[in-house]
């Protein structure tokens, strides 16, 4: 058993907070909505009433955060003056690049290893511990935040070094946000072809066209059940999110200099989608745009 503080208990980070309880470790959680304490503690978690009360018993620390500032702020302020010497921590917010090895820079400095690991699965995946964590850490230290994260994910891949997770993450999510788009859009041509969305999805699910948005997360109702297609588009994974992503990944790819022009036009058409009425609706809503429907 291990002792772990986690701060952040918004959509993703609850259930993996309540994950890593399951997995027999010692968690003592925070959030600034007491609501999401109340419920960690149903979890079997223990609510803190501050980071620092959170984190000073803590050999393991994680995290799951809006965005890169906040991830600076709530280490360099917050975590590291209260955390015990040697602690060790995983960051698992989706954030840039940069900020991600500033981050490690600055922990490792004061003594403490860190390891950014931003995850692939969306909310069902959070509370099922069927996350997919991509990982950049030293290579000596893998090891270590494998086991953490183990109580929390199928599969557990080390990318690199520091920063290398948030790349995997954007490039991952930008494929993801891009093929979305095609899958919706395919449907969307069959239907104004007469064609059965059923019918279709067993072709394509087995032809050329066969993708994960097709056939894991197929956005319209009916061929997967589990799909968020089957609930009005009730966030997985939100457009917002979706949007904050591949912004990222804009941001990043202008850095380098990549060349990402279908990435850039969905950036474009999900920022529009979010405009008119999408923005807490699953990112697979995107079809219902794309018929004119709000």
């Amino acid at each position: 058993m291990t002792a772990i503080a986690f701060i952040g208990l918004g959509n993703m980070g609850g259930g993996m907070a309540a994950n890593l309880v399951k997995a027999g470790h010692a968690v003592t959680a925070f959030d600034l909505s007491a609501d999401a304490l109340k419920r960690a503690g149903e979890a079997g978690a223990v609510p803190a009433a501050t980071v620092a009360d959170a984190v000073k018993a803590a050999d393991v620390v994680v995290t799951m955060l809006p965005a890169g500032p906040h991830v600076c702020a709530v280490y360099g302020e917050q975590v590291a003056p209260a955390a015990k010497p040697g602690a060790l921590f995983i960051d698992c917010s989706t954030i840039d690049v940069d900020s991600a090895r500033a981050v490690a820079k600055a922990m490792e400095e004061k003594g403490f290893a860190f390891a950014d690991a931003p995850v692939s699965g969306g909310i069902a995946a959070a509370n099922g511990g069927t996350l997919t964590f991509m990982v950049g850490c030293a290579a000596a230290r893998f090891a270590d935040v494998e086991k953490i994260l183990a109580g929390m994910g199928k599969a557990i891949i080390r990318a690199g070094d520091h920063g290398a997770g948030q790349a995997a993450k954007i490039c991952n999510n930008m494929l993801l946000g891009i093929s979305m788009i095609g899958t919706c859009e395919a449907f969307a041509l069959a239907e104004k072809l007469g064609l059965d969305a059923q019918k279709f999805f067993d072709i394509s699910s087995k032809a050329s066209g066969q993708c994960w948005s097709m056939t894991s997360y197929c956005p319209v109702p009916g061929p997967v059940p589990t799909s968020p297609a089957n609930r009005d588009y009730a966030p997985g994974f939100a457009t917002a999110m979706m949007l904050k992503d591949l912004k990222l990944a804009q941001e990043a790819a202008a850095k380098a200099g990549a060349s990402t022009p279908l990435g850039a036009q969905a950036e474009a058409l999900y920022a529009l989608y979010a405009a008119n009425g999408g923005n807490e609706k699953d990112f697979s809503g995107m079809v219902q745009f794309l018929r004119g429907v709000k």
